[in-house]
């Protein structure tokens, strides 16, 4: 199914001269040492921008580290080091600044059975929010609208209703309308459609655009499918193993990818590459215990083992690191890779 994902008029990734809605600057998440194994860096200099009104994907497999980001944006894991910013103020630590700031960006996850307490109705699921936050004026009337905005029409229908007697599709609907009744400005959501199946995938995607566009809600969409992002996106962030290696609009990244990941990961997705060969992955899998020299992604790149063994290029691959990608809040697009030309900062420096 194709979405139109066409952002409202005037909408940017920049969203003109204010700043981002959502920001990460040098972002690092480094969990301790367990069982005999290193430090785990999750999350490892990450810069990325959310735009008003805009809807970013944020794809890539599993343990790149893309759900330690989200969290990280809504205040659930703290930093080792480096930046979230809302709207140009830099994220405090402290119970208060996390609760007030939780009123404007929220998370909305994966597996909406697991969200929601069995037994709670869907009256008192969508009020949990607005009752912790002791904001009950006109309660009813507002989880109401929040069940409407979320398309559970009519609200009066579903209100008694307990999670088991609803569709995967109404569950994931009533953690959407959770989020909704707070009102925030920023939707983080973290694989919010891989347990769906294909109709009620397409009703929630839809369902994303329409609240940008009725709302002006921005919005972090994490999936491990390019499709999602195709569908639903503005601009696409692909991360591995901690980073982001590729980021720009959708058209730029899924018809005309630059890094060798992202073109891996295209090559099997009907539509795009499909033209071309798949290019399967080998080696294990991310590790964020075991980054390995160089370019992270070297061990498993198709393109770096294309070499000649005397390429010089063999050898920036195995032994330089590449920084942290810079530009990405930029809507042009940039990759991190030796083997294509290097990205051209943004003006500040910063993603």
């Amino acid at each position: 199914m194709t979405i139109d994902r066409a952002a409202p008029a005037g909408a940017s990734p920049t969203g003109g001269a204010a700043p981002p809605a959502l920001e990460v600057r040098d972002l690092h998440v480094t969990f301790p040492s367990r069982r005999g194994r290193g430090p785990a860096r999750a999350v490892d200099g990450v810069n990325l921008t959310v735009g008003a009104r805009e809807i970013v994907a944020l794809i890539g497999e599993s343990g790149c580290g893309k759900s330690t980001l989200a969290r990280a944006l809504v205040g659930l894991v703290k930093p080792t080091s480096g930046e979230v910013l809302y709207r140009g103020t830099t994220l405090g630590y402290s119970n208060a600044a996390l609760k007030a700031y939780r009123r404007h960006t929220q998370l909305v996850l994966q597996d909406p059975g697991g969200a929601l307490n069995p037994r709670q109705n869907v009256f008192d699921a969508v009020a949990e929010g607005l009752r912790l936050h002791k904001d009950t004026d006109r309660l009813g009337a507002r989880v109401h609208r929040a069940l409407s905005q979320a398309g559970l029409r009519p609200p009066e229908q579903f209100l008694e209703r307990y999670p088991h007697n609803l569709s995967g599709g109404q569950q994931q609907r009533v953690v959407i309308a959770g989020a909704l009744a707070l009102e925030p400005s920023v939707i983080v959501a973290d694989e919010p459609v891989s347990s769906l199946d294909a109709s009620a995938r397409g009703e929630i995607l839809r369902l994303f655009l329409d609240l940008r566009d009725t709302l002006d809600l921005s919005a972090l969409v994490v999936s491990h499918d390019l499709g999602l992002a195709w569908n639903i996106a503005d601009r696409v962030a692909v991360m591995y193993l901690g980073r982001i290696v590729e980021v720009g609009t959708v058209e730029e990244v899924l018809l005309e990818p630059k890094h060798p990941y992202t073109r891996s990961l295209l090559s099997v997705l009907p539509g795009t590459l499909s033209h071309r060969r798949p290019i399967l992955l080998t080696g294990e899998p991310p590790d964020p215990t075991a980054i390995p020299a160089g370019c992270r992604f070297h061990p498993r790149c198709p393109a770096a083992a294309e070499l000649a063994p005397h390429d010089p290029r063999r050898e920036l691959c195995h032994s330089r690191a590449l920084p942290p990608l810079t530009g990405t809040g930029r809507p042009t697009s940039v990759a991190s890779c030796h083997l294509i030309p290097s990205p051209v900062p943004s003006p500040s420096g910063v993603g």
